[in-house]
């Protein structure tokens, strides 16, 4: 099983969004067997964190990065510990909120080319709010063909993942066109306007320089589909204990 890091781009008393926000997530993970370490941003004198800007030297085999700073969520140095990493196989998710939150993304390489911001990289002629329901509900959404393997599971009748928790409000992600490696895997439903929008990208036999295969990486759409409120007050648990496989299956999919 896969060593994972879940890291927020935050001090713990800079915001909400601190790592213990996350329990539940990374409680599925522990007992699916993996070793999970769960940390906010500790940056030392020279603003770098110690364990971000080391990354690619470490043990860990996945990043679940939680971007939700308003400025200077990653240092020179964390970016790059971050891009060898991914270099060197390790795997990478990335999970922000709306508007311009977290847009220290934007300096992750492919990652940050398919998150898209309100004042940056902004997604060409899709500007709306997206909107897929209140907190505690779940929307239905549509698995893109051909069907990615982390929305499969055993406990639906169609053997994929038919709901992901809802919210007033989701990041935008989408797929440029020079980058082939990325496709969004799953998409919802606007529930004000009908549109539809992406809930999550995935990157898969990226190459850097020298012919060499980057660690896959999943954009999600939006922190709250990890979040420990949108999960604890789910209205339709029947549907939370199936997305749980989605989380499963995303460590296992990421892991080097």
């Amino acid at each position: 099983m896969a060593k994972i890091l879940l890291q927020t781009t935050v001090r713990k008393n800079e915001g909400t969004w601190h790592a213990e926000r996350f329990s539940e997530a990374v409680s599925v993970l522990r007992d699916d067997g993996h070793e999970v370490v769960a940390r906010d941003r500790e940056p030392a004198a020279d603003g770098a964190d110690p364990i971000l800007s080391s990354l690619a030297e470490s043990d860990f085999d996945e990043l679940w990065l939680i971007a939700v700073e308003r400025a200077n969520g990653l240092a020179p140095a964390d970016v790059r510990g971050i891009l060898r990493f991914r270099e060197r196989g390790g795997g990478v998710l990335t999970a922000r909120d709306r508007e311009n939150l977290g847009t220290s993304l934007l300096n992750l390489g492919a990652l940050g080319l398919v998150n898209n911001f309100s004042a940056y990289n902004r997604e060409r002629g899709r500007r709306f709010v997206r909107h897929s329901g209140d907190v505690g509900d779940y929307q239905r959404i549509v698995p893109l063909e051909p069907v990615h393997e982390v929305l499969r599971t055993r406990h639906s009748p169609s053997g994929t993942i038919e709901y992901f928790p809802a919210h007033p409000h989701e990041g935008a992600i989408s797929v440029p066109k020079n980058v082939p490696y990325a496709r969004a895997i799953a998409a919802a439903t606007n529930v004000e306007d009908g549109r539809s929008f992406n809930l999550a990208i995935a990157i898969e036999n990226e190459r850097v320089a020298g012919g060499r295969t980057c660690g896959r990486a999943i954009a999600v759409s939006s922190l709250h589909h990890l979040a420990d409120t949108d999960w604890t007050l789910a209205r339709q648990r029947e549907h939370l204990e199936v997305y749980k496989d989605y989380i499963r299956n995303i460590a296992r999919w990421l892991a080097p």
